[in-house]
């Protein structure tokens, strides 16, 4: 089974690339820029822009299988999220179509159906809905959150305080991205058209508060702001400032103070990641 991974230069894809070439997948990588591939031998690459699809045309040639983790957290340079994590996975849908790829791999966000109110959400979700009508066989992932995005939590316990909205007892089990690479490459095998994936412990947000105070080895401290505050300063933002500005926020605000979990994966641990004994 040749794999086309689009998406390689990124958190996730790196570690889906190392897992596909572990477990000997012939692997083409699309990428914008080669020269940030960790991993070159024995890896082709195609060095284009997603989001032309004149540029990536055939790229999908010979390709059973394409996984895609094509998306954007933070806005770069004109792009918005409908130009990359909608159009630009469209793009690349569309050449899977054209060359007969057998199977397409997308990986989106846990509730991003019930999240389409978030700009970042809206564009995933409407990619999906083409990829289901598609006719491609095909499989969205959706994550809960990765062990990187709890790093605030770990960046506000060095300064001595977390400071969460509400009561902190909204529950998450973030997943390492080795983890979820593992359930992203068992799905190019696998029967199920949606998978929810997370790790394999579930906290509150007291819980990885505290947990991060831990690795630190210092006294847990946690500040619990009403949410009100939350509602505030986002409707701020979305006033005053562009989607650039506040899609990111708007998106981590509203899953940090969300129920997230999914059936658990994996083995790595939160502590052992914000204790540095993971990358």
């Amino acid at each position: 089974m040749k794999v086309l991974l689009a998406g390689a230069t990124g958190y996730l894809g790196g570690y889906i690339l190392e897992e596909l070439l572990q477990k000997g997948y012939p692997v083409t990588v699309l990428l914008r820029n080669k020269s940030k591939l960790k991993t070159v031998d024995p890896v082709s690459i195609i060095e284009a822009a997603i989001t032309d699809p004149a540029a990536i045309r055939d790229c999908c040639r010979n390709i059973d299988v394409v996984i895609s983790t094509v998306g954007i957290t933070r806005q770069k340079d004109h792009l918005t999220y409908m130009d990359v994590d909608y159009q630009a996975n469209l793009n690349l849908l569309r050449e899977a179509q054209r060359s007969g790829v057998k199977k397409f791999i997308y990986v989106s966000v846990l509730h991003g159906q019930e999240l389409r109110g978030l700009k970042i959400c809206a564009a995933k979700e409407r990619f999906v809905e083409e990829l289901k009508r598609s006719g491609l066989d095909f499989c969205v992932i959706r994550p809960t959150g990765f062990f990187s995005d709890m790093s605030a939590f770990l960046d506000m316990a060095r300064k001595g305080r977390v400071y969460l909205f509400g009561d902190g007892a909204t529950k998450i089990n973030p997943i390492h991205g080795a983890d979820l690479a593992v359930v992203c490459v068992a799905a190019i095998a696998g029967n199920e058209s949606e998978i929810a994936a997370g790790g394999p412990q579930v906290f509150t947000q007291n819980e990885i508060a505290a947990t991060a105070f831990a690795a630190l080895d210092k006294k847990t401290a946690v500040t619990h702001l009403p949410s009100w505050i939350k509602n505030f300063l986002l409707a701020i933002l979305r006033t005053f400032t562009s989607s650039k500005t506040y899609g990111p926020v708007e998106f981590a605000l509203t899953v940090i103070t969300s129920n997230m979990v999914a059936p658990s994966y994996g083995q790595h641990t939160l502590s052992a990641y914000f204790s540095g004994q993971l990358p």
